[in-house]
């Protein structure tokens, strides 16, 4: 009985131990790509789309001040973490939008390039 109960144990922590960590940049990553999924609903009426944006934007925020204040962060020198730090304005979309002054969508959408005048210069074709 005793050693079916310890291997009963030491198969849940051998189990426990796979289980996968997100991290903080991570979470942060997986809410900034349901933010922009939203910004992309064509589904969405436009008073569907602010309230569900006005609630991504405070967990966007929060979260982005918990990858900030991440001492883990400090010392990795990986390629995830390079690239979210170099691209400041792209992965911090919360703080960027709101230091610029502008909405997150706009912010996002200018990143890359985008803004009303090269939309309204654009013509729609089949390719």
């Amino acid at each position: 009985m005793k050693t079916q109960i310890f291997a009963l144990g030491a198969a849940t922590l051998i189990a426990m131990s796979g289980i996968a960590q997100a991290g903080t940049l991570e979470n942060l990553e997986r809410e900034r790509a349901m933010t922009i999924k939203t910004f992309l609903d064509s589904s969405l009426t436009i008073d569907e789309r602010q309230a569900k944006l006005d609630s991504q934007r405070r967990r966007l925020v929060d979260l982005e001040r918990i990858v900030m204040r991440d001492k883990s962060l400090r010392g990795q020198n990986t390629k995830n973490v390079r690239i979210a730090f170099k691209n400041y304005d792209v992965t911090f979309l919360g703080h960027a939008s709101a230091e610029k002054g502008h909405t997150m969508v706009d912010h996002w959408l200018t990143q890359f390039g985008v803004n009303t005048d090269s939309v309204m210069s654009s013509r729609v074709g089949r390719r």
